[in-house]
């Protein structure tokens, strides 16, 4: 676990990101995607066999666990971030996004030519600002309308 990259806002605030290698290496991230994805959203199967293998980040504002997201190789130089989620109390200020470009710096430095990701259909226009393009068909996961998106890196 380390922290790098300190952000200042208009709101007088320090961020911090921590990130692991394996979701037992920062339980925050555990934390986090319990009350969005379980306890707000009613998904069922929030942890899965990636989790012990993706790079896992979290977003502290002031010391505080605000956001996290996992990133992992789908294949060859395609990388694949997930888990986004946002505490109530923390959304609306942009810390997704910065999330989101902590996430897509590390893949580029591992490689990366290619970012994909499934969103929530409601979230989707969140990525389409950050560049994400949508493909393929809408479907169902646990119950929720998605897409799948991408982003091309230079």
């Amino acid at each position: 676990m380390s922290s790098i990259h300190i952000f200042e806002s208009m709101v007088p605030c320090m961020y911090t990101f921590t990130h692991s290698i394996g979701l037992s290496g920062l339980p925050s991230a555990a934390e986090i995607r319990q009350i969005v994805f379980v306890d707000e959203q009613g998904f069922s199967d929030e942890y899965d066999d990636i989790d012990p293998v993706a790079h896992h980040l979290v977003l502290f504002s002031d010391g505080k666990p605000a956001a996290t997201a996992r990133l992992f190789c789908d294949s060859g130089t395609v990388w694949h971030i997930g888990r986004m989620a946002v505490l109530r109390e923390f959304r609306g200020i942009g810390l997704g996004a910065m999330v989101m470009s902590e996430l897509e710096k590390k893949a580029a430095e591992l490689g990366a030519t290619e970012i994909v990701l499934s969103s929530q259909k409601q979230a989707s226009g969140f990525y389409e600002k950050l560049g994400y393009e949508p493909f393929g068909e809408e479907y169902l996961d646990q119950h929720c309308p998605h897409i799948s998106m991408r982003k091309f890196l230079s």
